[in-house]
């Protein structure tokens, strides 16, 4: 087996987990922002939910159904930014969609972690928008929270 080969088996297996096993499904509790949003051409719906607090995101859930790249997407993105800074989540919203488009990121001073198994996607245009439903739905909330 290639090491190409090996890799992209190593990134299905980190999406399925992600898939089977979503960190972060559920309800935030109190106050919080929610975000709806869906992907008509496949049929992907999610809901998220964020606690931003001192300017940071303090919760981040999601509840939704779609296929393994959307929730893997949703789930591996709430664990992402749960804890850092709004500037932070969203610069590292602006390098998934830049990766997604397959352009050259530059990660440095942020751990992409499991994100990065999501780089395959790339091969398939169709589902880059599934990859990016989640990430789409955080910027609008905190865009949304910062201009209110």
């Amino acid at each position: 087996m290639s090491s190409a080969n090996h890799l992209d088996t190593l990134y299905r297996q980190v999406i399925m987990d992600h898939y089977k096993n979503p960190r972060n499904r559920g309800e935030v509790e109190g106050d919080k922002l929610k975000i709806d949003m869906n992907n008509p051409t496949c049929g992907d719906r999610i809901q998220l939910q964020m606690k931003v607090e001192d300017g940071k995101i303090a919760d981040a859930k999601f509840n939704g159904e779609g296929c393994s790249i959307s929730l893997s997407s949703a789930s591996m993105m709430t664990q992402a930014v749960k804890g850092l800074p709004v500037e932070e989540a969203l610069r590292m919203s602006d390098l998934f969609s830049d990766m997604m488009l397959g352009k050259d990121i530059d990660t440095s001073g942020l751990d992409l972690g499991d994100i990065e198994a999501l780089q395959g996607v790339t091969k398939f245009p169709a589902r880059i928008k599934c990859a990016t439903l989640a990430w789409k739905a955080m910027e609008q909330g905190l865009n949304e929270e910062e201009n209110a």
